[in-house]
């Protein structure tokens, strides 16, 4: 068990000492809102299930009896609750021998930024492995793959080929979108609403999408993705760690879903025999997709 004594601050028991620093740095704005839509929970588990509409209408000759079709249920995505905590214990004689307040005063602090990082980091995984055929959703397929099963047959939400953010992969994934079909193979209108990228493509990005003129061509024609507003927004996520995936997120409703089961709580108390003051944090949620179609993406060439 770790506990903070006089020896872990040394220098904070004597004076001198003109700056404390390396506990607490400017944080990012939170980034995981712009990867999920947030939703509440009040229970262990939350369940997403899929339900398939109906087909075509057929021709009905004349004196002939209706066709009928049936909804059937689809696949189940479930997300589990997950609980995650994490504390300090400082003993008695170092909370009255410090010399310095900040240093008492940045933990909490620092418990805070931990606690946070930990919800940016399971929710950008989400994306991380999104590729990764261990991590399956409830159609047993990985969040993005080339072969989501369906009644009407496989469906894609990963282009084609795999290749690197360019204009023409972009126009190429956006296309594929446009074309989109529900699970009974009818035509949905599936609309990308933000570019999402690490940061080693915040700068192509940015030239791809919001230049006037096409990008890397001494052809004088107009920036296609810009002139239609193909993609409204781009999203730059300090923690994708793939620095040649790049993701579209639509508007396909129950598609990444987060959510907060419990939200970030702070706690002290003291240990009657030992004396020690304790603090803890202590959050439960969950990050997971049910309708794949609510991302589309390229892992990079």
């Amino acid at each position: 068990m770790a506990i903070i004594s006089t020896g872990n601050h040394p220098k904070a028991l004597w004076p001198g000492v003109y700056s404390w620093f390396g506990a607490k740095y400017a944080e990012h704005e939170k980034q995981y809102p712009k990867l999920f839509d947030i939703k509440s929970s009040s229970k262990n588990f939350e369940e997403l299930v899929q339900q398939t509409g109906f087909g075509l209408a057929p021709v009905k000759p004349e004196g002939a009896s209706t066709a009928y079709d049936a909804h059937t249920q689809g696949y189940i995505a479930r997300g589990i609750n997950v609980a995650y905590s994490l504390g300090y214990i400082v003993t008695r004689e170092e909370l009255a021998d410090n010399l310095y307040s900040e240093v008492s005063m940045r933990r909490a602090g620092s418990l805070a930024f931990s606690m946070n990082q930990t919800r940016e980091n399971v929710g950008a995984n989400i994306y991380n492995r999104g590729f990764n055929s261990t991590y399956t959703g409830g159609d047993a397929k990985e969040l993005l793959a080339t072969n989501h099963p369906s009644v009407s047959g496989d469906q894609s939400n990963e282009l084609a080929t795999a290749a690197d953010l360019s204009e023409a992969s972009l126009e190429d994934l956006t296309v594929q979108i446009m074309n989109a079909t529900d699970p009974k193979g009818l035509k949905i209108s599936l609309r990308p609403k933000c570019l999402v990228v690490p940061t080693a493509l915040v700068y192509d990005s940015n030239r791809i999408l919001k230049s006037n003129l096409r990008v890397g061509t001494a052809d004088n024609d107009t920036n296609a993705l810009k002139l239609v507003g193909a993609i409204p927004e781009i999203i730059v996520n300090n923690y994708l760690t793939d620095t040649d995936a790049w993701f579209i997120r639509t508007n396909a409703p129950d598609g990444l879903c987060w959510f907060d089961r419990e939200l970030p709580q702070f706690t002290k108390d003291e240990d009657f025999d030992t004396d020690n003051a304790k603090a803890k944090g202590y959050m439960r949620f969950i990050p997971f997709w049910g309708d794949w179609r609510g991302l589309y993406g390229s892992p990079g060439a």
